[in-house]
């Protein structure tokens, strides 16, 4: 009998959706990395492989904003919202999102959610 890892499932599902997902300059990938306590965003264009605008929970301008760790549902949401901010400033409103293999529950849901609320689409 074979045991359950959890890697390994998300590795799993990161590398089936990546054969469809690519970013372009005019779309970039929205993608989301969570460890146990921070929470990464980063808006990549795959075709010239850059990375276009980045934040995360252990940022300066972010770490004055988070109540406890970065690492909660709140911490996700704030950061939605300065990820949002940051893409509109570089004139990016549409994006592809990038689960990166994590189920869309609890701290994903609420980055993307504060993301399309503050002004992202996809």
């Amino acid at each position: 009998m074979k045991s359950f890892n959890k890697n390994e499932a998300r590795e799993k599902r990161k590398k089936r959706m990546r054969r469809k997902v690519r970013g372009s300059s005019a779309r970039p990938r929205l993608t989301v990395f969570k460890s146990d306590k921070h929470i990464y965003v980063q808006l990549i264009d795959d075709l010239s492989a850059k990375t276009l605008v980045n934040a995360s929970s252990l940022g300066k301008e972010i770490k004055s904003e988070f109540v406890k760790k970065g690492g909660n549902k709140e911490g996700a949401s704030i950061l939605g919202k300065i990820i949002a901010k940051k893409a509109l400033e570089q004139g990016i409103k549409k994006v592809i999102f990038d689960r990166n293999g994590f189920l869309y529950h609890g701290r994903v849901k609420a980055l993307a959610e504060a993301a399309r609320e503050n002004g992202l689409e996809f």
